[in-house]
């Protein structure tokens, strides 16, 4: 799903969206009509009350700072992927800081989320060009692929509990009951956040976990995937573009088809091994979509 932009501006700004390529928008509602003057341009009246109803996101992005929590020095991530887990098909909002627009759609569109931003005038190229590569992705509607099932009470301990699996980028998918399918199924605990996430590691083993990040901290992955293709979101929420990322996907792949705001460079150091897939990423921008295939 391609998210959307509010656009609290007046009329005369149309020039700096067409340039941007952006073409459809919400507007509020007391200024949609005067935007229908402007042609080539979709525009959809959206209220404040409507507005204020769709749950609120926080801004993506990272702080180096000590984890007060934990006691390391590992960077603290502000991702939204278990937001989008908990809620499937609510509608969501944000309204994000400078240099952030990227990074907010692309994490928006990794989990199909019906998400609205509003973005900073100096980000309106920035979020173009990111909506240009979403458009250029063809759409499939694959299944989340998970190594284990946490079983959410929708407690505030338990959210907080999914928030650190999704910045480890250990692989869930949220049941109401315990899946014969998935390896483990594991209930929400009192058990510190920090400390049930590293039980979860401990179990799945390093060496048995369908996806794992080399290189980076600040790099999330959402792995999708069927008997035909395994497509993974790879979201970078640094403060600047990668290099050499290495990723290892289950899986054994001999075709790789990258979609990504970088130049076209093919995946590096390709190795297949042992039932998994190893490959590194040359430039990493704030997203890429990687589909494996055999």
């Amino acid at each position: 799903m391609l998210p959307w932009l509010y656009w609290n501006s007046a009329p005369e700004t149309a020039p700096a969206l067409r340039r941007a390529g952006i073409e459809r928008f919400f507007a509020p509602a007391k200024s949609a009509d005067a935007w229908r003057t402007q042609p080539g341009l979709e525009v959809k009246p959206i209220s404040d009350e409507a507005l204020r109803g769709r749950i609120q996101l926080t801004p993506p992005g990272v702080n180096f700072r000590v984890n007060v929590a934990s006691g390391t020095s590992a960077p603290w991530i502000d991702a939204n992927g278990w937001r989008f887990r908990r809620a499937p098909g609510k509608p969501f909002r944000s309204e994000v800081p400078a240099g952030k627009a990227a990074l907010a759609a692309a994490e928006a569109f990794a989990y199909d989320a019906d998400a609205l931003f509003s973005i900073q005038p100096a980000d309106l190229d920035a979020f173009g060009d990111l909506l240009r590569l979403l458009r250029s992705i063809p759409q499939r509607n694959l299944p989340e692929l998970a190594d284990f099932g946490f079983i959410d009470d929708g407690s505030e301990n338990a959210g907080e509990i999914l928030n650190l699996l999704t910045r480890r980028n250990l692989l869930y998918r949220i049941v109401r009951a315990p899946d014969p399918r998935l390896r483990l199924n594991l209930p929400a605990t009192a058990d510190d956040p920090h400390l049930f996430a590293a039980k979860v590691r401990e179990q799945l083993s390093d060496q048995q976990r369908s996806l794992r990040v080399y290189g980076s901290e600040v790099v999330l992955c959402r792995l999708t995937g069927n008997s035909e293709v395994t497509r993974v979101h790879v979201l970078n929420y640094g403060r600047n573009r990668l290099e050499g990322v290495r990723l290892r996907v289950r899986g054994s792949f001999a075709h790789a088809k990258v979609y990504s705001t970088e130049e076209d460079k093919p995946l590096a150091d390709w190795a297949v091994a042992d039932g998994f897939t190893e490959f590194s990423i040359p430039r990493l921008a704030a997203y890429a979509v990687i589909d494996l295939t055999k």
